[in-house]
């Protein structure tokens, strides 16, 4: 089965601006208010993502007026306290912005729901907001494990001059879904934080939203929280949200990783958003860092970044995005206070420690900090649980390596296009992709403007030759696809200019003979083997530039490569010239079964059903049947220098 995944060249350097969209945490926090309050509110900028649909969604479902005006805007029609719809089970995906603070509401809205998520919601503790709900008299029953969603909803009995406890160090979202809930209780109640409250940030985000819908929340520092009996919400007309601090982080550290300077709009200095701190972070490991209301700019430091011992408890998101920016700095990363990383989309900690370890990074976890010491990186393909922060956070790791991140497409819990930005303000290594049919030259011409470039080399043909190869001595026929597949997926392979070694072992010549052309042009028509070698062939990108030949270089491999060269002769002549390099490497050779060999194999690549022999609508075409080498190549290299200006 061929899953989702994106390939990553390896990157040369980050520059530009980027419009952050709205904060996820703001976005739903103002979502619930808008419809809890009396009257209309006009919200501006909203995230456009999976979390805001999921509760969006819900507030549709309970009656509450809900219109779109175009682009990231809507209008919301508060219910003043009181959902319309009394009866009804919402779904809530794994949006844990949505699904906490709508449990702490509909148990005091005096209706009868049922909330449900996806698999990974219901590994994620919600008892310690249950238990503060059930202290106030609220009537909630478990669906399946103690402890855990999905829940059902009762009308509560409310209990007078309530005192509430709640733990504070699992998840800043419980204490935010009781604070939000309890002006529908119609009495005073305290919230007495127990043990130390992790992820303060987050806290003032909904500390200052509710202020902003008319209820001001009292306060004894982090211990007590107070709203008195009367408190109500009432729209402001008209709020904006601010663009998300959590994303800016990821281009903040690209441009102190690739240069920069990268620049986000949208959230700054008078940020309400606690991960604005994050370029305090990077300041602390060197990078170059200005600020102003609105905007947040990062540039790399002359002498490199530098590792730091941080405690993360006031960045708990963005600080998932140090742990990959500590791949480039000096000396060991250690994050600490960061216990929260465990009840997230995933356990991030234990997500994050083995797909560094992948990429090299030698890396120390513990139940509440991770310490990554980094290494020279080697290309893999990284998992990320579903978890759109994972897929974000290892983009990073395109500085120094080609990588593949598997399903990309969760970044669309909070940011749908983040690849698309990210590509915008990144420059990847040049990829000079040669095509063309057997004997025509390629190989030869592609390894000479490689030299002159100074850019890797890679031959895509050997690594076809090496499976055909791989399958012989394994006794595995050529067309055995899953079989090859497995062989071509697992290949030790090693490239030394002209040397090429399978198993440590020099196989130069065993590649070139026929038999084996004959073979790789029959396991590259297997569609499992070619997808084996996919990102085999694509981990050849890296600074400071390729060079590729084969027959889909520039259709299937490296679609995007910056010049794409196809490069043919007449069948004669390319017999011809096979003869001659066999006769001189001490074969024995006959020129009338070349050509026909050569034909027979046009034939076959080119009505191949994957990634035929074709010249690209894109690609210049150069016909060698009456050049030298020298003409093919300053040809070659004339396009490439027009293509890398």
């Amino acid at each position: 089965m061929i899953h989702e995944f994106l390939d990553l060249p390896q990157l040369i350097s980050a520059i530009g601006a980027v419009r952050l969209p709205g904060s996820k945490s703001i976005s739903n926090r103002v979502l619930l208010l808008a419809a809890l309050a009396q009257g209309e509110t006009e919200v501006r900028d909203l995230l456009a993502a999976d979390d805001t649909e999921r509760m969006l969604d819900a507030l549709k479902m309970l009656g509450v007026g809900v219109t779109h005006l175009g682009g990231e805007n809507w209008l919301i029609q508060g219910c003043s306290g009181q959902f319309p719809v009394k009866r009804v089970e919402l779904f809530l995906g794994n949006a844990g912005t949505a699904f906490r603070p709508l449990a702490a509401a509909l148990a005091m809205a005096g209706g009868d729901y049922v909330l449900k998520g996806v698999a990974r919601m219901n590994e994620r503790p919600i008892g310690d907001l249950v238990d503060g709900l059930r202290q106030l008299g609220a009537d909630v029953t478990y669906l399946g494990s103690e402890g855990y969603p999905p829940l059902h909803l009762k009308p509560a009995h409310i209990k007078p001059g309530g005192v509430v406890k709640v733990r504070g160090d699992v998840s800043s979202q419980f204490l935010t879904g009781l604070l939000m809930a309890l002006p529908l209780t119609g009495q005073t109640v305290a919230v007495d934080v127990v043990g130390e409250l992790i992820s303060k940030p987050y806290i003032e985000i909904t500390l200052a939203t509710m202020a902003r819908f008319g209820v001001q929340v009292q306060r004894d520092g982090w211990q007590r929280f107070t709203v008195l009996a009367g408190s109500r919400y009432v729209s402001p007309g008209t709020i904006y949200v601010e663009g998300d601090a959590s994303s800016a982080s990821y281009f903040l550290a690209m441009g102190a990783i690739g240069g920069g300077p990268v620049r986000v709009e949208g959230v700054g200095r008078d940020s309400i958003q606690g991960d604005v701190r994050f370029a305090e972070a990077l300041a602390k490991m060197g990078a170059e860092i200005e600020m102003g209301p609105n905007w947040m700019e990062a540039r790399a430091p002359q002498g490199g970044l530098a590792a730091v011992d941080l405690d993360c408890n006031h960045i708990p998101d963005a600080a998932m995005t140090l742990a990959t920016t500590a791949l480039y700095a000096k000396g060991t990363t250690t994050l600490r206070n960061i216990a929260s990383w465990r009840v997230k989309e995933t356990d991030r900690i234990a997500a994050m420690a083995t797909e560094l370890r992948k990429l090299g990074a030698l890396v120390e976890e513990g139940e509440d900090f991770i310490g990554v010491t980094p290494a020279t990186l080697k290309s893999a393909a990284i998992d990320t649980y579903d978890d759109h922060r994972m897929a974000m956070c290892f983009s990073l790791a395109a500085f120094g390596t080609p990588l593949r991140i598997n399903d990309p497409k969760c970044v669309a819990k909070t940011f749908p296009d983040y690849f698309e930005r990210f590509a915008a303000v990144t420059r990847a290594a040049p990829v000079i992709a040669i095509d063309g049919p057997s004997a025509s030259g390629k190989g030869t011409v592609a390894a000479r403007v490689a030299a002159e470039l100074g850019y890797s080399y890679l031959d895509s043909g050997a690594l076809y030759r090496l499976t055909a190869l791989a399958a012989n001595q394994a006794g595995v026929d050529w067309s055995n696809e899953a079989g090859v597949a497995a062989l071509a997926g697992e290949l030790d392979v090693e490239f030394f200019g002209s040397d090429i070694r399978l198993n440590g072992a020099l196989v130069g010549d065993a590649i070139r003979t026929e038999e084996m052309s004959l073979g790789a042009s029959k396991v590259a028509a297997l569609p499992a083997v070619r997808e084996a070698l996919l990102f085999r062939q694509r981990a050849f990108n890296r600074v400071p530039g390729l060079i590729g030949d084969g027959r889909d270089m520039g259709s299937v491999v490296f679609p995007h490569a910056v010049l794409k060269v196809f490069l043919t002769a007449s069948a004669e002549a390319r017999a011809e010239r096979r003869y001659k390099q066999l006769i001189e490497k001490g074969f024995s050779a006959n020129l009338a079964d070349l050509l026909s060999d050569l034909k027979q194999r046009d034939e076959r690549d080119s009505q191949r059903s994957v990634a035929p022999l074709r010249q690209e609508a894109d690609a210049k075409l150069l016909d060698t049947t009456h050049l030298t080498i020298e003409q093919a190549v300053n040809q070659v290299l004339v396009w490439s220098r027009e293509a890398l200006q």
